[in-house]
């Protein structure tokens, strides 16, 4: 070998590290853009099967049936927003009508009645308060910026959600434009089985999501009846919340549990933690670890199985290794990543062994 072919052989190297540093540059500095064509994907995958109810059963027409799909997606998200503005405005209005004495009493008092009850030392809520440096939050000079903060997030929002409607008007009106767009990346002669790949996974997910949706709407029923039943406050804002917990597999429903059993508490604070508060506590957490069983033994076991074809072991392991690798953004990601992983495998690893068995339901 002489020194030019060395040469070369460097020079190549060179070339192809520069470029992959640039494309991870490039794709660093549009992270924002990949985020709201993610969103947009995703609201596509959920209104297809309206789309084409819209199209076949209604015979609208392609655009009007898009239209008429995106505004629906809006009034939902809008009413939920709806929901929150009176809670807000009530919150508000009892912030400002708080006598700090008798929250201070009750506080102490619902302290002392938890460490005689479980024999616990007193905790001191003050001390926790200045360990956490609290305080800090209410520095009086950190208000404009924190106004000024507000503006301009709320700004990057609307751009945000502008570009996510944009851009899934056109992924609903053109079902092949991201195949095509991504089509550039595939050989000629694996074009084929890149297009039915691409087919597959945007079927399943399309299936997952809408099977995402009528979990949580299921949750978000059960939960509304608990809380009613117990007289938590704001009980249906509390439950929308706790079912979008549920998005993050095994830790949302976690963090779902702990919120709801806070708010409990906070509505009953003035009351006697032993003949009232406690039983409220203990009710709500029976009622609610019963509609995690239904949902973790019936919702997602139809979901997941049915929707994206997989084994539930197989669910749980991608979801545990995505947790792992990439935090609790791998757990909400996990299942249409590993979706997408199994169908292109099964198009263009199919002489394998162990992919042949893994998809073999596909």
């Amino acid at each position: 070998m002489n020194s030019k072919t060395i040469a070369y052989g460097i020079l190549r190297a060179v070339a192809i590290i520069i470029g992959v540093l640039g494309l991870l540059w490039f794709l660093y500095k549009i992270q924002s853009v990949l985020i709201y064509i993610a969103f947009a994907s995703v609201i596509s995958l959920m209104g297809r099967p309206l789309v084409l109810f819209l199209k076949k059963k209604l015979k609208f027409k392609n655009s009007l049936a898009v239209i008429t799909t995106l505004l629906i997606v809006i009034g939902l998200f809008l009413s939920i927003f709806m929901l929150f503005v009176p809670i807000i405005s009530e919150q508000g209005q009892l912030i400002g009508e708080i006598d700090i004495n008798k929250l201070g009493d009750d506080i102490n008092r619902f302290n002392q009645e938890v460490s005689a009850y479980f024999k616990i030392e007193k905790l001191n809520f003050v001390e926790l308060i200045k360990q956490t440096d609290l305080m800090q939050f209410f520095d009086l000079k950190a208000i404009p910026n924190a106004i000024n903060s507000f503006l301009s997030g709320f700004g990057a929002v609307l751009i945000g959600l502008f570009s996510v409607l944009f851009i899934s008007f056109f992924l609903l009106k053109d079902s092949l434009l991201l195949e095509n767009s991504l089509l550039v990346l595939a050989k000629k002669e694996d074009e084929n089985r890149f297009m039915r790949a691409f087919t597959k996974i945007k079927d399943l997910l399309s299936r997952y999501f809408v099977g995402l949706l009528l979990q949580i709407i299921i949750l978000f029923i059960l939960y509304t009846i608990l809380l009613l039943i117990f007289g938590v406050h704001n009980a249906i804002a509390v439950a929308l919340i706790a079912a979008i917990c549920n998005l993050i597999p095994y830790v949302g429903p976690l963090f779902g549990g702990v919120f709801v059993i806070i708010l409990a508490i906070t509505s009953n604070l003035g009351f006697d933690f032993q003949t009232v508060i406690l039983p409220k506590i203990t009710y709500i957490l029976i009622g609610y670890l019963i509609i995690q069983l239904i949902d973790n033994f019936l919702n997602q076991p139809l979901i997941f199985g049915n929707s994206v074809k997989s084994h539930p072991l197989e669910i749980f392991l991608a979801i545990l290794i995505f947790g792992l690798l990439f935090g609790i953004g791998g757990l909400i990601v996990a299942v249409p990543f590993y979706t997408a992983i199994k169908v292109i495998a099964k198009e263009f690893l199919s002489e394998y062994k162990i992919v042949k068995t893994l998809t073999k339901d596909l």
